[in-house]
């Protein structure tokens, strides 16, 4: 399995400057950035490409808003910009620029390894934001104080659950609920923080190596199948976005995204593939 531990959840800023070891200076360089949500899938995708075409070279940046992240593209400060939620296509696309879906993936609610609950309701998780419900010991779980944590509601993790959670919907987070800015940050915490909760995706549970787990909600499971069949409804999408016609470089990476080896690598993220073969 291709993953970015170290980068994501040791790392605090997002950045990477991915090239293998031991080579000739790459000649080909990709500058990627944008939805910081979907970059820890895009960072194991880069760092499997890599391991086949060992003349690139890919910089992941720390993050750049919606606006940002495709005027850095339309000005070509950037080669791909990484999105989730909320694009407008045919903007875009009238722009010079094309949209590709790659993946699907759960978002979650996860909590430290230590913490021994697996299921909750979508009541309970309100319970957990209000401050209702502070130990895990009233779930049924240890005696551990739980610290809940959010993401920025401008955030798509944050979007899913509101608009899929009804008691979240219009909840005003009180001052115990500490906000992550960045997905990275969430992740960090998470892996780090006993009794900690809070909401992530399937790909940072995959790649923490045990140190966050995901939880049942409304006895649903975020497994690949649940959210193919959308029976668990919490989901976010991961694009890639590139002018064009693309570079050759960006080609070739395009290209891996979509083959048998880039599918692979993003199932074994915690992600369902988004296969469209142009």
């Amino acid at each position: 399995m291709q993953t970015l531990l170290p980068s994501v959840l040791t790392g605090g800023a997002l950045f990477f400057a991915l090239s293998l070891p031991g080579h000739a200076q790459p000649q080909e360089k990709i500058l990627i950035d944008g939805s910081t949500g979907v970059t820890p899938l895009v960072a194991a995708l880069a760092k499997a490409y890599l391991t086949q075409n060992t003349a690139a070279s890919i910089d992941i940046g720390k993050g750049l808003g919606t606006k940002a992240r495709i005027q850095a593209l339309n000005e070509g400060k950037i080669d791909i910009a990484m999105a989730s939620h909320g694009l407008n296509v045919a903007q875009i696309e009238k722009q010079g620029m094309v949209v590709h879906e790659i993946a699907k993936v759960a978002v979650v609610f996860g909590v430290n390894a230590d913490v021994l609950v697996t299921t909750l309701t979508n009541t309970l998780i309100c319970d957990i934001y209000t401050g209702k419900v502070t130990n895990w010991k009233q779930l049924g779980g240890a005696d551990l104080a739980i610290v809940p944590m959010t993401r920025p509601d401008s955030e798509v993790d944050t979007e899913v659950v509101r608009e899929k959670i009804a008691c979240l919907t219009k909840l005003q987070m009180p001052a115990t609920v500490k906000v992550m800015p960045k997905a990275g940050e969430m992740a960090q915490a998470l892996a780090a923080t006993a009794g900690a909760f809070g909401m992530t995706t399937m790909t940072v549970v995959e790649q923490s190596q045990g140190r966050i787990k995901a939880v049942t909600l409304q006895g649903i499971a975020p497994t690949a199948e649940n959210v193919q069949h959308q029976t668990y409804k919490l989901t976010r999408d991961s694009f890639l976005v590139v002018k064009a016609p693309p570079s050759p470089a960006v080609s070739r990476f395009l290209d891996f995204v979509r083959s048998a080896a880039g599918v692979q690598t993003i199932s074994a993220n915690g992600a369902v593939p988004v296969v469209k073969h142009h």
